[in-house]
């Protein structure tokens, strides 16, 4: 079985909740480049497509793909504009991922790519409003922690305060 071999807790928990809602059958636009998650979905039998690294901020013409789902794991929270993306995705299934907003840590941010910074942290209510304003019903959603092996006060509050949320959505039509 796949999951065993993942480097991530999280390539675990997101795999099992996209094969909890859609079939290998139905195609996937995942939203980014070509990434290691991207390669299990396709490991695990997925048809998988990924958009070709436009500035999604700026450019959304990768979203006109015709799919049956898309895939936006760990993506949002690099955007300014994920109002317009969800806006302009054609599928009618989505799914999303991010990393929670932490009380106790600020948002990250990269010293040396200027592309790896989170612009949003969202908490689980914030990401359940986007949707819900540009057109989405939330059907199922979770949240996981995200432990470290580290000694501290942060590393011992990653043990209970949730880091991750899922979500799987469907177009209001």
């Amino acid at each position: 079985m796949y999951e065993k071999t993942f480097p991530e807790k999280r390539f675990n928990h997101t795999l099992a909740f996209l094969k909890k809602h859609i079939s290998t059958n139905e195609t996937i636009l995942d939203l980014g480049v070509e990434n290691p998650f991207s390669k299990i979905m396709i490991g695990a039998g997925f048809s998988v497509s990924n958009t070709s690294g436009e500035d999604l901020d700026k450019d959304q013409s990768g979203l006109q793909k015709t799919t049956d789902v898309v895939t936006a794991f760990e993506i949002f929270e690099h955007l300014l504009n994920p109002y317009t993306i969800l806006q302009e995705i054609k599928a009618d299934k989505l799914f999303i991922s991010i990393p929670m907003r932490l009380w106790f840590s600020p948002a990250y941010r990269s010293k040396t790519d200027m592309w790896d910074r989170h612009y949003h942290e969202f908490e689980d209510w914030q990401l359940d409003w986007l949707l819900e304003k540009t057109g989405w019903k939330i059907i199922d959603s979770e949240k996981w922690t995200n432990p470290v092996k580290k000694f501290g006060l942060r590393p011992l509050l990653r043990r209970f305060t949730n880091r991750y949320y899922i979500v799987y959505a469907e177009k209001i039509k």
